[in-house]
């Protein structure tokens, strides 16, 4: 998808060109699942796909939006109307961001915005992040806001959280403003402290695949909300700010603190053993050793499985058929529910493996899962 012929549809629309063309990526988390929103560790890097945007500046206080993938007419908001709770459409995403710059106190006086995307949408793999990254960058360029990527990816947050309504951490809209090619972003999200690590599998031989099961999630539905809570409440229980402060060589003990409280103890573990598994997976790719962090991924699906329980069959179906057919490790990534799982496999198998998935699939009479190599690429950028 090119930016000139994003550009080309902008002029259609609006009767002119646009200012600039910009582009924020989608993004596959390698490892550090629900840990985000307990100020814990993740690591995720930037897709190929992305959220494209050309975009005007306004006087008037409007806003008009139009999306290539959605079609339709032109959707128009008044700045001064923009409230959160309002707008249950695609919309809430841009919108969202430019509510959250107005009351972060950036004078935002409009804009015109033609968006397409190549990230799929409900497959875990933060099509919305995207959105909101993109209209957050073309603003800070377009008004001269001055504010960083990480800045950025704050607000964009709050935008989801608020004004979108969906509980989600941090991650996402740092990994689509700051990840780099050829890297993957070791986040501590509680002080956004960044690191990119090497991950350059293609030179060791190695492809990691996203299989896309085509089952949908939404991140603002009940069952998201029900873990960060469940969270918050073992934090509390435990007298800590989040569940982050418990050490993992002092797990044993914080579980026996829970008593009975069964669903609690199964979300601390995870989010303990997982900041772990984050921390085991820097050290190896330090190392030098990508392979050996499939063992590190298949030990995060269990504990998304068994502990957290946000997998789902399909997800299951494809982990167990990857690793049945010699893959190195593979889990589920995103937010559970459905969405995609990642495979880390030998190059020379990957066409196997493939065909194993998708037969597996057709077997259980599913829909054929789309499967694709994730290759770590760019962060947000300007393109025009």
């Amino acid at each position: 998808m090119g930016a000139q012929q994003v550009a080309d549809r902008f002029a259609e629309l609006y009767g002119a060109g646009p200012e600039g063309v910009w582009a924020a990526p989608g993004r596959v988390n390698l490892i550090g699942e629900h840990t985000d929103y307990n100020d814990g560790f993740v690591m995720p890097f930037a897709l190929p796909h992305q959220v494209v945007a050309a975009v005007s500046r306004r006087t008037d206080g409007v806003l008009r939006l139009h999306s290539a993938d959605i079609g339709g007419d032109i959707t128009e908001l008044r700045l001064d109307d923009l409230a959160p709770g309002g707008d249950h459409d695609w919309t809430a995403y841009p919108a969202g961001v430019v509510w959250a710059l107005r009351e972060a106190g950036h004078e935002i006086t409009g804009a015109d915005v033609h968006l397409a995307s190549t990230v799929p949408t409900g497959a875990g793999l933060s099509s919305s992040a995207a959105l909101e990254v993109v209209i957050a960058l073309a603003l800070n360029d377009l008004y001269g806001l001055g504010l960083k990527g990480w800045r950025l990816a704050r607000l964009c947050q709050r935008a989801e959280n608020v004004y979108v309504g969906a509980p989600t951490g941090i991650m996402d809209q740092t990994a689509s403003a700051c990840c780099e090619a050829g890297h993957a972003l070791f986040l501590d999200t509680r002080d956004l402290s960044q690191q990119q690590i090497p991950f350059d599998l293609a030179a060791r031989g190695l492809r990691l695949l996203v299989v896309d099961t085509q089952v949908k999630h939404a991140h603002s539905g009940g069952e998201y909300g029900k873990r960060r809570a469940g969270c918050e409440k073992g934090a509390a229980l435990l007298g800590v700010d989040a569940l982050r402060d418990i050490p993992y060589d002092g797990l044993d003990a914080a579980l026996a603190r829970l008593g009975d409280e069964e669903e609690v103890v199964r979300l601390v573990r995870h989010v303990v053993t997982e900041n772990e598994r984050v921390e085991r997976t820097v050290a190896l790719l330090r190392s030098g050793d990508p392979r050996a962090i499939g063992p590190v991924l298949t030990e995060g699906h269990a504990s998304l499985r068994d502990d957290f329980r946000i997998s789902c069959p399909e997800l299951d179906l494809v982990v167990d058929t990857a690793l049945a057919g010699g893959a190195l490790g593979a889990r589920m990534t995103g937010g559970g529910f459905g969405g995609s799982a990642i495979v880390l496999a030998e190059a020379a198998d990957v066409e196997t493996l493939t065909k194993s998935v998708e037969e597996a699939f057709a077997a259980a009479g599913l829909t054929a899962p789309r499967v694709f190599e994730a290759v770590p690429s760019a962060g947000a950028r300007p393109l025009v």
